[in-house]
Parts: structure tokens; sequence; C-alpha cells
């Protein structure tokens, strides 16, 4: 195996976790936040897709789904390409209220399929080229697809911990 087959299977498994702990909550579950300032499940499963769309959409040299295919429109957002979350308050995180109680499962699921086609496509000797220059050192493609995979890894275990939260307030 590669190391894109292996990154592909990683956040192929982590999706499916995701829209696992999303499955059977309402919206008012996912909207929980364990203290005023926690992240809800809503926000953690936003987040996480938002920023993967970003970040393997400029790998890949494609627009974001997120304007291109309407989902910030489904989530009443604009369609700010820059906002995936970074730097969001307590305000903007209690903002996060999906429309219906399936819509993060859906964008996750749409950006997993080409988080997937993109992967499984690229070539291992791709992982070494530079494409950010602004870092000291300079951002490898595989850096950069491993920040994505750092990052989903952290945040769907979030998620899970928040449902296990949600399932136990009663």
């Amino acid at each position: 195996m590669n190391v894109a087959d292996f990154a592909a299977d990683a956040l192929s498994n982590m999706s499916t976790r995701l829209i696992g702990s999303l499955d059977g909550l309402t919206v008012e579950e996912q909207c929980y936040r364990p203290d005023p300032d926690a992240n809800s499940i809503a926000w953690l499963a936003w987040h996480v897709t938002r920023v993967q769309d970003h970040h393997i959409a400029h790998l890949e040299g494609r627009n974001q789904i997120w304007a291109d295919d309407g989902w910030n429109v489904k989530f009443g957002m604009s369609p700010d390409l820059e906002d995936h979350g970074y730097g969001h308050t307590s305000a903007q995180v209690a903002a996060m209220v999906p429309a219906t109680a399936t819509l993060l499962a859906e964008y996750q699921a749409a950006v997993a399929l080409k988080t997937d086609a993109y992967l499984r496509a690229l070539p291992e000797a791709a992982l070494e080229e530079i494409i950010d220059h602004s870092w000291d050192p300079p951002v490898t493609r595989g850096v950069r697809l491993t920040s994505v995979v750092n990052e989903t890894a952290q945040h769907v275990g979030q998620v899970s911990y928040v449902r296990g939260l949600v399932e136990r307030r009663g």
C-alpha cells in the first residue's frame, strides 16, 4: 500500500465514523454544548468537513464544493471559501445549527467522495511537491495531507466524545 492509499483509507474510515456518530441525533442533540463555550457536534462536524474540503480542493487544484455545489446555501452560510472555522468565536459556534439532522452527514459524504477520488489517483511522487512556500520549511503535499488526517482524527474523536455526553445527559 502506498502513502496516498493509506491516507485515503484513513480518511474514508474516519468519514464512516463521523457519519455514524451523527446518525440518529436530532438537530438539537447535534447542537448540544457541554458548556457555553464548548464546541458542539454540529460545529465540529462542519469544521472538520470544511477543512477537508478546503485543503483537498487546494491540493487537487479544484474549487471547493462548499460554494460550487451550494452547500453554503444549504447551511445558510456565506460562500466565503476561507471560512472553515479557524478562529470562530463562541457565538459563531452557537450559530452552527444545521437545517436538518442529516445535512452534516450529507456534506461529509460529498467531501469524502471527492477526497477519496483525488487520493486514489495521486502518484506517490506528488507527495514531495512543495505546495506552500509561506512556511519555513515549505509545506509539501504530503505534509498538508498529514495535517488533514491528524485534524480529522482529532475532531472525529471529539464528536464521538460529545455524542457520549449527549447520550448520557438523560
